[in-house]
């Protein structure tokens, strides 16, 4: 079967690209193998196999056109577990590699399926795209603002496959509800408001470094990041050992929850705004309270994004509903956390005629102004076979999670904590100050303060932090005039592990 143009346009594209970093029989190979069947069982490399990367082993197994030949970890224990479990489930059994760069030129391998900690997520795609691969990257798509729109640039410089891990997007409901909404059958939209009410424990704190097991290459697991020691507890908030999970609260490796669990519900809201740029202005407010531990990203947040036809509000909450709740950790579950007019963890839609609810990643209800339903949509979708769809058609409009729409979506997760991370304590007053002419952050503001006090946390005096207001370039994706806020849109990258600027 002969390559369409697209296929030999974005074939060649990747083969020039890819040359300095694997031999030149093995992209021929490699090209030669995509150019057969679309029918034809793709190989696919599953990078970070620990928690989320199980349920990408998963989601290709259940699939018939995909087959796994591939479980890359720094740490040998996950991968040699994975190996026999994959093994067990299909025919052959695949390899385990403790460094996903080894696998980069073997040309069986069609597609990589990255997993890993956020701060690896840049440099596994790039690398992988430059090599002629096809990627599916979690959410969120990047550590950083800059390193998001490299693997943009490098997606489309190369005529690359690039999906990203935000599945709501492959739910036929939502497809739905968006384009109802969009239609005008609720009236404009007034605003998107999306909540993260998560059980988020005390993490605990040690005095000395943590011991990292001899089964974990700690190297390689920091790659791009400061390779620095942790004092955190042996054991981490959901049982594991460390470092593993709770490097999501760790500035260095992780976005805390607002780039964990919250980028989904960021995605939905951006989504039914119809907004495909980055935000001119954002503002938070936030702190790490209710207890004092070795985490250093905010468990509690307000984030603002100035959009000018309808604004995003987004609201992080890791502490339950009361103290009472709050003494119970780490045993207080997301049964026990605030909900808000139907969302713990999801988006509220308030237009002019009434208001859509998505609380989940497979569901959303509408209600008119009197709080009667008057629309109702569910059923989710495989956004794993929708990645795969793509890269047999080579075409990135065919997927529904494309890079460009997982980038944006991360973006503002990274601008809303720049704002944090830029900010200074302060206390209530001047707080209540600050957003004293805007309602809804006002509400948003004043909702915060009764979830804190029903924690037992005293925002009285300086504890929470009042965020700067980043106005941005939304089309350089620069912050202009903040040298401080400007340097948080990347990172410095440790020797050996660099981030390539790519050219769009």
């Amino acid at each position: 079967m002969s390559l369409s143009r697209r296929d030999f346009l974005s074939t060649s594209a990747g083969m020039a690209a890819a040359a300095t970093l694997c031999p030149v029989g093995s992209l021929q190979a490699a090209a030669e193998k995509r150019s057969n069947s679309p029918n034809e069982r793709l190989g696919v490399a599953v990078v970070g196999v620990r928690g989320r990367g199980r349920s990408h082993i998963a989601g290709y197994l259940n699939l018939d056109d995909a087959e796994v030949l591939y479980v890359c970890d720094p740490d040998e224990h996950f991968g040699l577990m994975r190996q026999e479990q994959v093994a067990a489930k299909q025919k052959r059994a695949p390899k385990f590699i403790e460094d996903f760069r080894k696998v980069l030129d073997d040309p069986a391998v069609d597609c990589i399926s990255v997993a890993t900690p956020n701060h690896w997520h840049a440099l596994v795609s790039i690398l992988a795209m430059q090599a002629g691969k096809d990627v599916y990257v979690e959410k969120p798509v990047s550590h950083n603002v800059w390193e998001g729109r490299q693997i943009v640039n490098a997606a489309r410089s190369l005529g690359r496959i690039c999906q990203a891990g935000t599945q709501s997007r492959s739910s036929p409901s939502l497809h739905e509800a968006v384009r109802w909404v969009h239609d005008g059958n609720l009236g404009a939209i007034k605003y998107a408001l999306g909540t993260c009410y998560k059980a988020r424990w005390n993490i605990g704190k040690s005095d000395t470094p943590l011991v990292i097991p001899k089964s974990l290459n700690y190297d390689l697991w920091c790659g791009p990041a400061a390779m620095v020691d942790l004092y955190r507890p042996a054991k981490n908030s959901t049982g594991g050992y460390n470092p593993h999970y709770d490097w999501h609260w760790d500035l260095n490796t992780g976005n805390g929850d607002m780039g964990n669990q919250g980028i989904h519900q960021m995605d939905i809201a951006r989504w039914f705004l119809g907004e495909n740029a980055l935000s001119p202005r954002a503002f938070s407010i936030g702190g790490r309270l209710g207890y004092d531990d070795a985490g250093n990203t905010p468990n509690t947040q307000i984030v603002y994004h100035a959009y000018p036809k309808a604004p995003l509000i987004f609201e992080t909450r890791g502490l339950p509903r009361n103290k009472e709740l709050l003494q119970k950790q780490p045993h207080y579950e997301n049964a026990d956390m605030d909900n808000y007019r139907g969302a713990r963890i999801g988006v509220i839609v308030q237009c002019e005629r009434g208001h859509v609810v998505i609380p989940n990643y497979t569901s959303a209800k509408a209600f008119d102004n009197d709080g009667n339903e008057v629309k109702a949509w569910s059923g989710g979708g495989d956004h794993f076979a929708n990645f795969l769809d793509g890269v047999k058609s080579r075409d990135h409009h065919d997927l529904n999670g494309d890079i460009l729409e997982g980038h944006l979506s991360s973006g503002l997760c990274h601008t809303g904590l720049i704002s944090h991370v830029v900010g200074r304590k302060a206390p209530r007053k001047e707080i209540v100050d600050a957003v004293a002419d805007d309602a809804l952050l006002t509400d948003s503001f004043d909702r915060m303060a009764q979830h804190l006090e029903a924690n037992g946390v005293d925002i009285e005096s300086p504890t929470l932090t009042l965020g700067e207001w980043i106005t941005m370039n939304p089309q350089a994706e620069t912050i202009p005039g903040n040298a401080a806020a400007s340097a948080a849109l990347t990172r410095v990258y440790r020797k050996g592990y660099e981030v390539p600027a790519i050219d769009a």
